[in-house]
């Protein structure tokens, strides 16, 4: 990040940059123009461009553009004696960091190079500790810290490694599809293909041949020959999503894949091999589906020989506050912000609000927050009206008192969630304000003014 491009066909501003720039402790070099300068980004690696935006022949905005494609795009900052505020507006847009005009104070110029360094620093300890944590976990894909998550990371990576069938189970929203993809990347399958299908989104009438593949001229309008995804899966995973949904007439073909790893494409003769584990996922009983006759019970014997479920967020509230670091570290980088967290109440009506469309629902609500608001934490009232209602009605499971203080709502929240993190951490007080995200103090006023007494079996 030390290193530094500058751009611009005005010898006197290259010359008080590299100035400028050499006495502050960075390594500037310059170039009189966009094309000489791509020159040299292509044999150097700089970590920040400075560029004129008018320059003679191939201008700045062009040259912004270009940095996209190198291996490791720097970051560019533009400046002009002539833009105004469209003009900054249009180039940040357009992917520069920032913009300064000309003529400028060399320290300004310094501190936003400085500001440019500790971002790329952050971005890249955050990377470093993801790193880490994957591969401490190996499940970086998925975010859970719950007894009930470090469960199924066990199972996942004990199952991995064989071809074993794999039914996972759970709500809508769960994370189903990131599940069978962490399996997936822990076998020795994880090089070949994931093929993720959803069963439940094809129609009918074509879901044989997308499954299957055909052969030319087994129907109108088979041109020619077509594999199926199970071809397309092959010395991989097919990940067979909502297969709740697979019409009774292709189950029997499904059990045969299974049986004697062979398919028959639409049309065709004869059978084909194939090498493809399968994991199937789906949010309906399929023992019920059974009894109606809806599902072949030999099927389901067949898929069901290893069954993982996946708990709905509402039975893991611990893993709600992991989650919620989660996506504003993603949505961060994604908007260039810099959220640091939720207001105590926005938090408070997260972690009432029951969440029934699971981990996705709570995604787009942290999403949604963060486009509608503008400071370093997230309000309450930037969250979708059932969070909000949440808070404000205790918790949605049972509101039929007609009490509509918010005052005795949020005390009654805050005895429940102290009262069940000291029951989980076994009356540990200590573990209990981690769980909390409170200090130990007021850990300690809390539970005197709400009459909350726990024997102290262990060391507090």
């Amino acid at each position: 990040m030390h290193r530094v491009l500058v751009v611009d066909d005005e010898e006197n501003i290259r010359h008080l940059l590299l100035v400028t720039l050499k006495k502050a402790g960075f390594e500037p070099t310059a170039a009189p123009g966009a094309k000489e300068a791509m020159g040299l980004l292509a044999a150097e690696r700089f970590g920040v461009v400075i560029s004129d935006v008018r320059m003679p022949g191939m201008d700045g905005r062009e040259l912004l553009a270009a940095t996209r494609d190198l291996e490791h795009p720097p970051y560019v900052i533009m400046m002009s004696a002539y833009g105004g505020g469209e003009m900054a507006l249009q180039c940040v847009k357009d992917g520069a960091y920032d913009y300064f005009n000309k003529p400028f104070r060399p320290d300004e110029v310094v501190l936003l190079l400085r500001k440019v360094t500790e971002r790329e620093q952050l971005r890249t300890e955050n990377r470093r500790l993801r790193k880490e944590l994957d591969e401490r976990l190996g499940f970086g894909a998925i975010v859970g810290r719950s007894e009930a998550m470090e469960s199924i990371f066990a199972t996942v990576s004990k199952i991995a490694p064989y071809k074993t069938t794999v039914l996972l189970t759970g709500e809508s929203g769960t994370g189903k599809e990131l599940l069978a993809r962490a399996i997936h990347d822990h076998s020795d399958r994880g090089s070949g293909p994931l093929v993720p299908v959803n069963c439940g989104a094809i129609p009918e009438n074509l879901l044989e041949s997308e499954l299957f593949g055909h052969m030319k001229g087994s129907f109108t309008g088979a041109t020619r020959d077509k594999p199926g995804l199970f071809q397309e899966a092959h010395a991989g995973t097919i990940f067979l999503d909502e297969i709740g949904e697979l019409p009774v007439s292709l189950q029997v073909k499904l059990l045969r894949v299974l049986e004697d790893d062979q398919i028959r494409p639409v049309g065709a003769t004869a059978t084909t091999k194939v090498d493809v584990r399968v994991i199937a996922a789906t949010s309906r009983d399929l023992e019920a589906r059974v009894k109606t006759g809806d599902f072949r019970e030999d099927l389901f014997y067949r898929l069901n020989v290893m069954r993982i479920r996946i708990p709905p967020l509402r039975e893991r509230a611990e893993d709600a506050t992991a989650l919620v670091a989660h996506f504003i570290e993603r949505f961060n980088e994604r908007f260039g912000r810099t959220v640091v967290g939720l207001d105590p109440d926005a938090m408070e009506g997260v972690l009432a609000y029951r969440w029934p469309g699971n981990v996705r629902e709570l995604e787009n609500g942290i999403e949604r927050a963060m486009i509608l608001s503008d400071g370093d934490r997230l309000p309450l009232d930037a969250f979708p009206p059932t969070v909000r209602d949440a808070l404000t009605s205790g918790t949605p499971r049972e509101r039929d008192d007609g009490d509509l203080s918010i005052k005795r709502r949020v005390a009654s929240l805050e005895a429940e969630l102290i009262q069940r993190a000291l029951e989980k951490t076994d009356g540990n007080r200590t573990h209990a304000c981690r769980l909390l995200e409170i200090s130990h103090r007021a850990l300690l006023y809390k539970m005197k003014d709400y009459g909350i007494d726990v024997p102290s079996r262990r060391s507090q």
